[in-house]
């Protein structure tokens, strides 16, 4: 959907899409952003991949929320950073 031509330079590119194509894999498909990555790389001052880019952050927030709401509703003190 987005490639290289369509980001400025030295851009930070957050690709937070996730779609199956298929491929000529054991699989069948492969799993790729919004973003060409080989195109926007070029250009990009920094670029998340896809898969493994902001998923792991994803998850970190929802613990992070997940405590910092049981601790309000139970007042409990927990210190989070």
């Amino acid at each position: 959907m987005i490639d290289g031509e369509m980001i400025a330079e030295g851009a930070t590119v957050i690709d937070v899409g996730i779609n199956r194509v298929e491929a000529d894999t054991e699989k069948g498909y492969e799993l790729v952003g919004d973003v060409d990555f080989e195109s926007a790389k070029a250009k990009a001052g920094a670029i998340t991949p896809v898969p493994g880019g902001v998923g792991p952050m994803t998850r970190a927030m929802l613990l992070y929320n997940t405590v910092k709401a049981a601790s309000l509703q139970h007042d409990v003190d927990v210190d989070l950073p």
